[in-house]
């Protein structure tokens, strides 16, 4: 439980109950999360080491005796509205949910109508992973409300289901298991083919300066559902299933063969694969200075070879590596806007965070310490 837990948790109490006019009977929340390294690697089965942040989505809900199920989003200030068994896609924020009951009801899950309300911390379409953090938080307060038998890696790919099939957003696994199995002050680093996980420590001497660059993205939109058809052409190019598959013996040879802009997309792919696994080296090292360097160059790679950077974001990584105690700076997220992740110096991030603040919509601080419990 973070600080904001207790605060966001009464808040949806009362909130629900003044929506409703009764009391919930349960209360979940799940975190958000911000990728250290590996992005775009997940849909190509590849590695990610995501972290969680303090701050996170709350879901408050009852049972009713009906089909019917009514939710208010406290971010949005309206009332959505669904009948189970007709849960067609919208176009709008309730297609979340949408997908959910429509995922729960055709995996086998006991599911009738139910009242909630949901809340957040979280800045929407910040790469933050809102929309992970609300699947979760609501399966997992479905989970409590209908006794569900259901593990964290079930429940992941039962939020992915949901935001591929429904919400049409084609994205890969890492945001809804890092939400569902991320602890404050761990790295979690994740084979995504495998699904094996392992938690390591954040670097003992660094904090994470997190800066919404304002500009909003979503992965239902074309440029995200693009990226993944460039990789998946690049992979059928090169004759394997998945880009994990490529051999790195012959990389630079392979990649020549293929065409503009595949070269660049598989490139980004494989290398950032290989810096996951070197920070995962450094981190248990506890070698900060090596983790910010990797943090730069998958920046580079993002922006150069995956494209998916846009110039308010590089201005905060450039601003942010020109200033002592940044160790290394990126973006962080699915691209095309969202947030700049800096690795600083215990003790150099307020002077960061206030340097770099009026680039930014807003900024978090997330302090190794204070997330330990």
């Amino acid at each position: 439980m973070t600080a904001a837990e207790p605060s966001l948790r009464a808040v949806a109490e009362v909130a629900f109950t003044t929506a409703f006019g009764r009391a919930p009977e349960h209360i979940a929340s799940a975190p958000g999360r911000i990728n250290l390294l590996g992005e775009h690697t997940d849909y190509n089965e590849g590695f990610v080491l995501p972290t969680v942040l303090p701050r996170m989505t709350v879901c408050a809900l009852a049972r009713r005796s009906d089909d019917h199920v009514r939710v208010r989003s406290e971010v949005l200030s309206e009332l959505g509205e669904l009948e189970l068994g007709e849960e067609r896609a919208s176009g709008d924020w309730l297609d979340y949910v949408r997908g959910i009951t429509r995922g729960a009801r055709e995996h086998g899950y006991a599911l009738g109508g139910f009242d909630a309300w949901v809340g957040t911390d979280l800045p929407l379409g910040g790469g933050l992973s809102s929309s992970a953090a609300l699947s979760v938080a609501l399966l997992r307060a479905l989970r409590e409300a209908f006794s569900w038998t259901i593990d964290a890696i079930e429940l992941a790919r039962l939020a992915q289901w949901s935001e591929n099939n429904v919400v049409g957003a084609p994205v890969g696994i890492l945001d809804p298991l890092a939400c569902e199995l991320g602890e404050l002050g761990s790295a979690l680093f994740i084979d995504t083919r495998s699904l094996r996980y392992e938690r390591l420590p954040l670097p003992s001497q660094a904090e994470l300066v997190v800066l919404d660059s304002g500009v909003r993205h979503s992965h239902a939109s074309g440029d995200y559902r693009k990226r993944r058809a460039e990789c998946e052409a690049a992979a059928k190019q090169l004759g394997v299933a998945s880009l994990r598959d490529v051999d790195g013996a012959d990389l630079a040879e392979r990649l020549a063969s293929l065409p503009v802009p595949l070269k660049g997309r598989a490139r980004h792919v494989l290398t950032e694969n290989e810096r996951v696994l070197q920070a995962v080296g450094a981190l248990r090292e506890d070698d900060a200075s090596a983790l910010g360097t990797l943090f730069s160059a998958s920046h580079a790679s993002m922006r150069d070879d995956f494209e998916v950077s846009v110039p308010a974001v590089d201005r905060i990584v450039e601003e942010a590596l020109k200033l002592p105690g940044v160790w290394g700076a990126r973006l962080t997220g699915g691209g095309f806007g969202g947030s700049v992740i800096c690795l600083t110096r215990r003790g150099e991030t307020g002077r960061v965070a206030t340097a770099l603040a009026p680039l930014a919509a807003s900024v978090l601080i997330v302090d190794r310490e204070e997330a330990s419990p």
